[in-house]
């Protein structure tokens, strides 16, 4: 019987993630582990776990929907090579799921139907795994991150149209006009717009995710849809990034549960052991098979791998499906417990492929550029600096402000780079002079001009982006003068020890706040 014992749960998991951050891993893996070692002590109610970790995806799903352009996914390397991996990746799993059955009869399977059903669960990539690691790398607005996602968010209307049908229970009959959502848009922008600047932002955005879901599961569809969708609906808006932004660190908390409880689905037998391996090394085919289709599809080997990288597991999708399966009476609860064991396999393995992934570019791109394909994409075209002198890599909020200040002594000599193509665009329609680039990619930092500028300051998302970008500069012989900016003193001593010009932005910015109105008084 399991005790209602949340608080060691937390602790557990705490103690676990901590651990494995200490190590220099995600605290992800730890989260597993410790979801593992709940169960076997009994600790926890998966009721509840399982509750806090729907509410996690469906966070995650309508964050999403917020940043999701459906011109994004309609381009053919991104929904072609989403249909043509599955239709690669389901036959292979389905002839290792049904040897499975054969050498241990525990797993034997009742008709070949339920081994495909299974490969198709395990062809999917999680979507939880992939949105954490670009954020914790700061390359959510990156184009590979853009590839990534969109064949995620067309794997999961695919899995929600599977479950559909698979459940042999139609939608409802009114379900056709939950598509005149799109229509209340106005509505909740003038709501988000009311709502600004305070915690009412969070309420919003958590009550449309759930109640989304709520609509669409009385519906007789699958909630995480609905989610999905009253993201959709908000995005592109210059008012939904307060929201998103407001919901972050709200999604990562609930989706702590979410890796909590695949532990929860039982302890493995030798058996499961040895199955749940095999399943683990097949995936090590996945991001060959990617990799070949998005070169394919004239995408650069750079963003090739990285796209790939972040595919490179298997879905929680899988432990849908495997449930209902079992709640069908279509599947041994062995295959249940099998499945948790390879995701969670799979998810130790794709963490530290994922955290080398750059240093692993920078080392054997030269190899994978060879069966590049040499006619280029628009978005893959190299970047041209031009004859400038500075370079503002990262055009946020302190980037532009820079960029601002520095032209007026640098006049034309300045150009800022950004990953975001949208984001480009404005500030060229502003006046600003700004290329499309990766700071963090080996080639613009090898090929371009950069390494030979005088002066490159640094202002991205994440340190650990900033420190990429650093070392590139380090490793290709950057002659000039470095500047980056941090959030941390243990961060301002890490990257002064690189030789660089370190600004602060939470120490020093007292100081730039009297400075400015020091001018304002003179002026």
């Amino acid at each position: 019987m399991i005790v209602a014992l949340e608080p060691l749960v937390i602790l557990l998991a705490f103690v676990a993630g901590l651990a494995f951050k200490k190590i220099g891993y995600p605290p992800l893996p730890g989260y597993l582990l410790a979801g593992f070692v709940a169960h076997g002590f009994s600790l926890g109610q998966v009721d509840l776990i399982t509750e806090i970790a729907d509410i996690g995806i469906l966070l995650l799903l309508f964050t999403i929907g917020l940043k999701l352009n459906l011109k994004d996914i309609a381009a053919p390397y991104i929904w072609a090579v989403a249909g043509l991996h599955i239709g690669i990746a389901v036959p292979l799993t389905t002839v290792v799921i049904m040897v499975s059955g054969i050498v241990f009869p525990v797993l034997a399977l009742q008709d070949t139907g339920s081994a495909w059903m299974l490969a198709f669960a395990l062809s999917l990539s999680s979507t939880v795994f992939a949105v954490k690691v670009f954020e914790e790398r700061g390359e959510s607005a990156s184009f590979h991150a853009k590839i990534a996602i969109g064949i995620l968010v067309i794997q999961d209307i695919l899995a929600v149209t599977f479950l559909v049908l698979s459940s042999g229970q139609l939608p409802a009959v009114w379900a056709p006009a939950l598509l005149l959502l799109v229509f209340i848009r106005p509505l909740l922008l003038w709501l988000l717009n009311l709502a600004r600047h305070s915690e009412l932002v969070i309420l919003m955005g958590f009550g449309m995710a759930l109640g989304g879901a709520e609509l669409f599961e009385a519906a007789g569809l699958k909630g995480g849809l609905g989610a999905l969708l009253f993201g959709l609906i908000l995005s592109n808006s210059k008012l939904t990034k307060e929201l998103y932004n407001s919901l972050i660190d709200l999604k990562d908390l609930f989706l702590i549960g979410f890796f909590l409880q695949i532990g929860y689905y039982g302890l493995p037998e030798q058996p499961m052991w040895f199955v749940a391996t095999a399943l683990a090394f097949l995936i090590f085919l996945r991001p060959v098979i990617y990799y070949l289709l998005f070169v394919g599809f004239r995408l650069r080997a750079r963003t090739s791998l990285l796209a790939s990288s972040a595919l490179f597991n298997y879905s929680e999708f899988g432990l849908v499906v495997a449930a209902y399966a079992v709640a069908t009476g279509n599947l041994p609860q062995e295959w249940l417990t099998t499945i948790a064991l390879a995701v969670s396999i799979s998810f130790f393995i794709a963490t530290p492929l994922n955290l080398r992934i750059h240093r692993f570019y920078s080392q054997y791109g030269s190899n994978l550029q060879r069966i590049e394909r040499g006619a280029r994409l628009k978005a893959e075209v190299p970047t041209d600096l031009g004859d400038a002198e500075v370079v503002v890599l990262g055009m946020g909020r302190v980037g532009v402000g820079a960029y601002q200040r520095l032209r007026e002594i640098h006049a034309d000599n300045i150009v800022g780079v950004d990953e975001n193509f949208s984001k480009v665009q404005e500030h060229r329609d502003n006046g600003i002079s700004c290329v499309h680039g990766d700071a963090s990619d080996y080639d613009l930092w090898a090929h371009s001009s950069l390494k030979d500028k005088k002066l490159v300051l640094i202002s991205l998302t994440k340190h650990a982006e900033n420190l990429v970008a650093v070392e590139l500069a380090k490793e290709l012989g950057f002659s000039g003068t470095l500047a980056v900016v941090c959030r941390f003193p243990d961060q301002h001593q890490e990257l002064a020890e690189m030789g660089c010009i370190v600004f602060n932005l939470y120490d020093e910015a007292g100081h730039g706040f009297a400075e400015h109105v020091v001018e304002r008084l003179d002026s």
